[in-house]
């Protein structure tokens, strides 16, 4: 029986690529995504027109949330997979950004992974079986200047992602953070713009350096050498198609930049942390 898949943000970017990799792949999959009958209208409509099932859902929205995943599992009886992918991003001076907009950031990276969650879990723990893939970023891991709003929101990820995999491990449940590096996607189209912006006239040149960080990985993302906007779709593919308990905990896709090192270091304190606590049947 072929796999019912549930994604959060597929009217573009990583949530695009990966439900169209997925369907080809053969799975049941549910796009979800924002105004299906007005803006996004084309891309439900060219995602219909594949086969895919399209269905209304606003992460921001519990109500929202809730009737998005009764659609699924009315239409398909059952719901195996869950991926977190929703997001929006934020580059700037920090400073510049105001309250609201990084309340608003959280309300989309955070607390959505938390509606969804919240939504689908009584049905994994009801089937005692379930997969949940949470989209995070190398920047849940490493700090870069100008864009530590987006990267906060992704730390918490790390830490809600770890949690629910050791509370969810006897369940029949699998919670995988995947950790994307810098790829040729529309976020930086859609990121927030500092709101405040006047601010950063107070910062004099380094003013100037985040237009030019995001120019630079623009012109990086046009040349010969840019990272293939596909890997990250493939990699939830094989994660998707592996057995519950061979998959791996995080999984780093393109550049790493020390990701991959404090993950190692990260995993081994955490065993220690967990032996301390005598919690290791749940590690």
């Amino acid at each position: 029986m072929s796999k019912s898949i549930l994604i959060t943000g597929a009217s573009s970017g990583f949530g695009r690529d990966t439900t169209e990799t997925l369907a080809r792949a053969g799975y049941e999959v549910y796009a979800s995504m924002r105004d299906i009958a007005g803006r996004n209208r084309p891309h439900a409509d060219t995602l219909q027109a594949q086969g895919i099932h399209v269905i209304e859902l606003d992460v921001t929205d519990d109500a929202s949330v809730q009737r998005g995943v009764a659609s699924v599992l009315d239409t398909s009886g059952r719901l195996d997979v869950l991926i977190n992918n929703a997001g929006i991003g934020a580059a700037g001076i920090s400073e510049t950004f105001t309250t609201e907009q990084v309340q608003a950031l959280f309300n989309v990276n955070v607390f959505g992974v938390q509606r969804t969650l919240r939504a689908v879990l009584p049905t994994f723990r009801k089937q005692r079986d379930g997969l949940v893939v949470n989209i995070g970023s190398i920047l849940g891991r490493v700090t870069f200047p100008f864009f530590g709003l987006y990267g906060a929101s992704k730390f918490a990820i790390e830490a809600l992602t770890d949690s629910y995999r050791y509370e969810l491990s006897k369940l029949g449940i699998g919670v995988v953070l995947v950790q994307p590096s810098n790829y040729p996607t529309n976020i930086f189209a859609s990121a927030q713009q500092p709101a405040d912006a006047s601010r950063g006239l107070g910062y004099g040149d380094i003013g100037a350096i985040p237009n030019k960080m995001v120019e630079t990985l623009m012109e990086q993302f046009a040349g010969d050498n840019a990272p293939d906007r596909h890997d990250v779709a493939k990699a939830i593919a094989r994660i998707v198609a592996q057995p519950n308990g061979t998959r791996p905990s995080r999984l780093v896709v393109g550049q790493s930049f020390g990701t991959d090192a404090i993950n190692a270091q990260a995993a081994s304190i955490q065993a220690q942390l967990m032996d301390g606590l005598g919690l290791t049947e749940l590690a």
